[in-house]
């Protein structure tokens, strides 16, 4: 997990990300926006319909950016800022060609990531008071997924794993397949022992036995809140626990007072509603 949303820095994979999506949206070229004078230039601001968390301010740029080297984004909001409805968020200048091919592929950078990061910060909002920290998933738009980690962080969750690749999850049929819990951490940390190791258990009894396994992560899968409170209560100092399954804004800060580290929610990444924006364009004078 990561130690603060804070510090989380732009992925790796954002400009190849913004290519990809402009070239399903542009193809072999925006025959509209060519019917416009190429010399043309014009000023846009774009402006919140709604109250918000923004984030996916570095994709809105680089969509220009990749379409027109000379265009200039101004942003009067940075990630993470709360916006109001109708507060200009950003201006941007360049010519008209380019603002209006990139419109709807930045716009979407920004509505839906900012729609990630105001829905991760309900939900962080309602554990005010608790130690609990929230955890988003794999269960993420695909091609999106180190972007809406990254909303999440600007939302004020946390990351838990960002794939199969950099931690371990031990789930309901890795353990069958491997005979019994302890088989399944015993192989797991001969196999990459410096990786962290979690096991989704859904009974108190195998809860016991993955804090016998040495186990640095228990998630509580589907668990009634008085087995969670023996949990918490069991586990003390012996492994981290998170909880999963059945999780929304009104059960969520019940789950956070049982004393959890986390609560793990698809619902960051998943249920997603685009927050409402808009631009508009001002052509310059020839």
């Amino acid at each position: 997990m990561n130690d603060s949303p804070k510090k989380l820095r732009l992925p790796d994979d954002l400009k190849a990300c913004v290519r990809q999506a402009l070239a399903e949206d542009v193809g072999t070229g925006d025959v509209t926006a060519a019917l416009l004078a190429e010399s043309a230039m014009a000023q846009a601001t774009v402006i919140s319909r709604e109250q918000a968390v923004l984030c996916g301010t570095a994709w809105f740029t680089e969509v220009f950016r990749q379409l027109d080297s000379e265009a200039v984004v101004h942003w009067q909001r940075e990630d993470g800022a709360a916006i109001r409805p109708d507060q200009v968020i950003c201006i941007l200048s360049g010519r008209v060609r380019s603002l209006l091919t990139g419109e709807r592929t930045a716009l979407n950078f920004l509505q839906t990531l900012s729609g990630t990061a105001t829905r991760t910060s309900r939900y962080v909002e309602l554990l005010v008071g608790t130690s609990t920290r929230i955890l988003d998933t794999r269960k993420t738009l695909p091609g999106l997924r180190t972007a809406q980690k990254y909303a999440v962080a600007c939302g004020g969750g946390d990351n838990h794993r960002m794939g199969l690749y950099d931690a371990i999850l031990l789930k309901e049929n890795h353990i069958a397949a491997a005979g019994s819990i302890h088989s399944a951490v015993t192989n797991a940390r001969r196999a990459n022992p410096d990786l962290k190791l979690e096991v989704e258990v859904e009974t108190l009894e195998e809860m016991t036995q993955a804090l016998e396994a040495d186990a640095d992560l228990i998630l509580l899968d589907n668990f009634a809140l008085t087995d969670i409170r023996r949990a918490v209560t069991q586990a003390a100092g012996r492994a981290k626990l998170e909880v999963s399954g059945g999780v929304d804004l009104t059960s969520v800060r019940g789950y956070a007072q049982t004393g959890v580290d986390y609560i793990s929610v698809g619902d960051l990444t998943k249920n997603l509603q685009a927050v409402d924006l808009s631009m508009r364009l001002t052509p310059e004078p020839a």
